[in-house]
């Protein structure tokens, strides 16, 4: 592992800044963004961002109406440059979440792409439409805003109530983007394709920022189609991909019939899973068919990332790598306080981090904050992992939804959901816990069937589980679903698998 130098500087991007002193170099010839046919090179970034990092710089916070387009990361590198906290709002959210983060954020002002129609939750705001047409001079950023100061506001999922606002320091940002440069060896030279939504930690920070902290480009897909993949890694020349386990299962399905697709993903030095656990079937159909396996990362809003399989390491399906450089991340039980000693791929424990990456406070919630960390400063997770001896971190689930003690047994279900997905008659799968008067409770799975007129029974299931695990795993209750209920991020909403 190479050593980590993290650049604590306020200056987030050293290539916006080379473009910004020297307009006419070749620094400010390279590409930087781009969103279909529309683009900008470090210059024309610099020249378009610039003037409106000058007129956000008095704002207390700005609101950015997060769509997949060119103006929602040119008003996010603006805010950055002008050292003004942005909340990045996902265009799909409902009026009572939006009116909840609005005002929990209080914002001054609404950024957002001309022609946009933005709903009532904002209609308080002053409006400040972003014009991509750049200037024929950029002027210097604003200030050098302290590492610590506040740069984005990302709310969380909600799933325990309303919403919070993970107030993310410039610092995190630095830290995690430049750790994951050590661990993919991620350069200017790279060219990322993603197609993932712009409010939230893996499309914003690690496919925008991420990128442009390098020096290198980006290329936004808009909607994520098989076909835009085939065409930046093939003749485009892409090098890296990201996307969540729901693409790269569309990826794993269209294979066979696309031979094109296969060549063009054979072609890329990095493919990245994330935002969730991505099934080992998937992994192998996907290495099968192009000769590149995907590799996983684990983190969350709180903490940006934790951890990933690294580009020089092995690409260990199941799995998240090991700890990033700077990070640093313990097992513990239930108690939350005392670690788990044995790390030996089958003792399940809570992840709890903490480094340079942690988010500062929950906006407006103390308590909140206060609880989420425990005495000596670590980050409550509330995800559960099993650590095998050289380090490798596989994550079974999380601790509100995941965690089944069944007959004297902790099971997480995630183990579980990759051994059903090795079933033939499996296409998609969840696992949840029900109250068990013998067992405490039992394992139950909800399968969507490759064949719906001929569902595989719970006989079959437990004893193909049974086989491939242990025997307390196995499911002892099978329900048959058209689609498992799933968020924007291709998560399984489990808390909507009702028991009828």
């Amino acid at each position: 592992m190479s050593p980590l130098s993290l650049d604590l500087s306020p200056d987030l991007f050293p290539a916006l800044t080379e473009a910004q002193a020297d307009p006419d170099g070749p620094g400010a010839q390279r590409p930087a963004l781009r969103f279909g046919d529309r683009s900008l090179t470090y210059g024309e970034l610099a020249a378009t961002a610039s003037p409106l990092a000058a007129r956000v710089a008095e704002a207390g916070r700005i609101a950015v109406w997060a769509t997949p387009t060119l103006e929602t990361a040119v008003a996010v590198v603006a805010a950055l440059l002008a050292g003004v906290p942005a909340v990045p709002l996902n265009p799909k959210s409902g009026e009572s979440e939006l009116g909840h983060i609005v005002s929990d954020s209080a914002p001054t002002l609404a950024l957002a792409a001309p022609g946009t129609q933005l709903p009532p939750a904002l209609a308080a705001l002053e409006r400040l439409d972003i014009d991509t047409s750049a200037p024929t001079t950029s002027l210097p950023s604003p200030g050098a805003p302290d590492p610590e100061s506040p740069a984005l506001i990302v709310y969380t999922s909600g799933t325990t109530g309303p919403p919070k606002g993970a107030v993310i320091p410039r610092r995190a940002i630095a830290t995690t983007l430049d750790a994951l440069a050590d661990a993919w060896q991620w350069t200017g030279d790279d060219v990322l394709v993603h197609g993932l939504p712009l409010f939230h930690v893996h499309g914003l920070i690690l496919g925008i920022l991420g990128p442009l902290r390098r020096g290198g480009s980006v290329r936004h897909l808009g909607r994520f189609e098989t076909a835009g993949v085939t065409r930046e890694l093939g003749e485009g020349g892409a090098t890296m991909l990201f996307g969540v386990p729901t693409m790269y299962h569309r990826i794993a399905e269209t294979l066979p019939d696309d031979p094109a697709l296969a060549k063009a993903l054979s072609r890329a030095r990095l493919l990245v899973s994330g935002s969730a656990a991505l099934p080992v079937h998937d992994h192998e159909r996907i290495a099968q068919a192009t000769g590149r396996r995907v590799i996983e990362r684990y983190g969350m809003t709180e903490t940006l990332m934790n951890t990933s399989v690294r580009a020089d390491g092995e690409p260990r399906a199941g799995t998240v790598g090991v700890p990033l450089p700077g990070v640093e991340l313990r097992l513990t039980e239930e108690d939350g306080t005392t670690a788990v000693e044995a790390y030996d791929g089958e003792t399940v424990g809570e992840i709890q981090v903490r480094g340079p990456n942690l988010f500062t406070e929950y906006l407006n919630r103390p308590e909140a904050t206060a609880a989420a960390f425990t005495e000596d400063g670590w980050f409550r997770t509330g995800d559960m992992a099993v650590r095998d001896p050289d380090g490798y971190v596989r994550i079974v689930g999380r601790k509100a939804t995941d965690l089944i003690k069944s007959g004297g047994y902790k099971i997480g279900a995630g183990e579980i959901e990759n051994a059903l997905l090795e079933h033939p008659g499996v296409r998609e799968a969840a696992v949840t816990g029900e109250p068990d008067a013998d067992l405490g409770e039992r394992i139950v799975a909800w399968i969507v069937p490759t064949d719906p007129q001929s569902p595989p029974t719970v006989d079959e299931l437990a004893d193909h589980v049974a086989r491939r695990l242990a025997p307390h795993k196995r499911p002892r209750v099978v329900h048959h679903l058209d689609a498992l209920p799933r968020n924007d991020m291709g998560k399984i909403m489990k808390r909507a698998l009702t028991h009828d």
